[in-house]
């Protein structure tokens, strides 16, 4: 055999090698791929399975359920007793409610009663205690009043009238009432009510409170009467 001969039949033997050895991979791949397809299809029936069988238990678990109602159904048809004894607990109970509902009104209703009638009693004596102290004011005045009508002491008179007037004050300062200072401050729109400016005495005072036509009064910190005030300019 020629060299030439040679080289070609090794060449054909090289082929049909590679040929054979293609057509094994080939069968291999087959073979992988229909092993997982049979996987995946066994897969795929385990959960079709187990689906089934959930959806089974359900319906066991509704109709065992279904069974136990239709049971009491009957329980309460063949035992009537049991109806009526729930009616009249719930009867009871309503009667209950609508006792004690009706015995809070009631209450509720007399304590509005009773504090409405302390309240207009409050408001009618409210002044009392007011009035009370300021007696004994009048009583002085009334004394210092008689006694000008046969005084001959005119300084006397006028000592027991300037008494008469800080006992008066200091009653008014024990319940709260205080007056409002104005003289030589800044002008307050809060307690202080301007009546009219007048000329300043002096540079200081401008723009400053120079006299006061009317005082003002706060009781507790609320004003009472706002004082009424000249201004200077």
């Amino acid at each position: 055999m020629s060299r030439r001969n040679k080289k070609k039949h090794f060449e054909n033997k090289k082929v049909k090698t590679y040929n054979t050895a293609m057509e094994q991979n080939t069968e291999e791949q087959i073979t992988d791929k229909e092993q997982i397809d049979d996987n995946q299809t066994d897969e795929k029936l385990s959960e079709n399975d187990s689906q089934n069988d959930s959806q089974t238990t359900n319906s066991e678990d509704n109709a065992i359920d279904s069974d136990k109602k239709s049971e009491q159904t009957e329980e309460n048809v063949e035992n009537p007793e049991n109806s009526e004894k729930s009616e009249e607990d719930f009867e009871a109970k309503y009667n209950e409610l609508s006792d004690r509902y009706l015995r809070l009104m009631a209450e509720f209703d007399n304590y509005r009663k009773r504090t409405l009638k302390e309240k207009m009693e409050l408001t009618k004596t409210g002044g009392e205690d007011v009035l009370k102290g300021i007696l004994p004011v009048v009583d002085n005045m009334e004394r210092a009043i008689k006694s000008l009508e046969t005084a001959k002491d005119l300084d006397a008179v006028k000592e027991g009238i300037d008494l008469i007037y800080k006992k008066f004050q200091e009653f008014l300062t024990s319940k709260g009432l205080k007056e409002i200072q104005a003289i030589g401050l800044e002008l307050d729109t809060d307690v202080h009510e301007a009546v009219t400016k007048f000329p300043a005495p002096s540079e200081e005072m401008k723009g400053k409170i120079i006299d006061v036509i009317e005082k003002g009064y706060t009781l507790d910190g609320k004003v009472v009467r706002y004082a009424k005030v000249v201004v200077g300019e």
